[in-house]
């Protein structure tokens, strides 16, 4: 977003935001909240803004096992637990497993034991040589898409651990990128395929977060449902 783009949605001149940004003007804490918001800046970095322009941080961060936190939990294991029998998980923003319902342990097959150790970073067992990327037929456009994402996810909120996960995943062998696939779903999703003892396993999955959240660890947790991208994958699901 330009500077005048952001200022027109702001609400105020650029002369005014050109003064905030090089130090020359003290905003407001209302302001602070106006540009975080047209920005879309995480609540974690808003709070770290407001204590860079002097004000005290606003938004709690509360552990998930803590007592006010049990109608979050509640709502997540019934999102997990209703997917069934089709995979679905929890993760906070580092890309740590948080929760997982049975039917995520059924594609872990295989798997070093070591990457199963907690805290389970997702990324990681997606990606490792000894972790899924030996049976993900589609290795190249799956490793892609889930870069991608870290990338993106960086670029907002430059956390140095997720960079150096960034850096760890993209000294993991690379695959040859192997001749274009058409399936059915192609152009729709980004589907990670596995091999499977039954067959192959063609997944994608959907997104969900907590939506008007104001504390930082539950706007942090993200739902990762996943879905079969045919037939066959379905009732492969539904068997095992």
């Amino acid at each position: 977003m330009s500077q005048l783009d952001l200022a027109c949605e702001a609400d105020i001149s650029t002369r005014h935001l050109s003064f905030v940004e090089t130090g020359r003007s003290q905003p407001s804490r209302e302001m602070l909240f106006h540009l975080a918001e047209r920005l879309d800046i995480p609540l974690r970095n808003q709070n770290e803004i407001l204590v860079a322009a002097g004000y005290a941080p606003v938004f709690p961060q509360t552990s998930l096992a803590a007592p006010a936190m049990q109608a979050v939990r509640a709502a997540m294991d019934q999102v997990l637990a209703g997917h069934e029998p089709y995979p679905a998980l929890a993760i906070d923003r580092h890309w740590t497993l948080v929760a997982a319902n049975a039917a995520v342990g059924r594609l872990l097959e295989g798997v070093d034991p070591a990457l199963l150790e907690p805290p389970v970073n997702v990324l990681r067992l997606g990606l490792h040589p000894n972790g899924l990327a030996p049976r993900t037929v589609n290795l190249a456009q799956w490793r892609a898409h889930l870069l991608h994402r870290l990338h993106r996810q960086i670029d907002v909120t430059a956390d140095p651990v997720l960079g150096a996960l960034m850096h760890e995943l993209r000294g993991y062998p690379a695959p040859p990128a192997g001749p274009a696939t058409k399936p059915d779903h192609a152009g729709l999703v980004v589907p990670l395929q596995l091999r499977m003892p039954q067959g192959l396993l063609s997944l994608f999955s959907t997104t969900m977060v907590f939506g008007t959240s104001v504390d930082v660890t539950v706007s942090e947790l993200t739902l990762e449902t996943i879905f079969p991208a045919d037939a066959a994958s379905a009732e492969m699901l539904r068997a095992l």
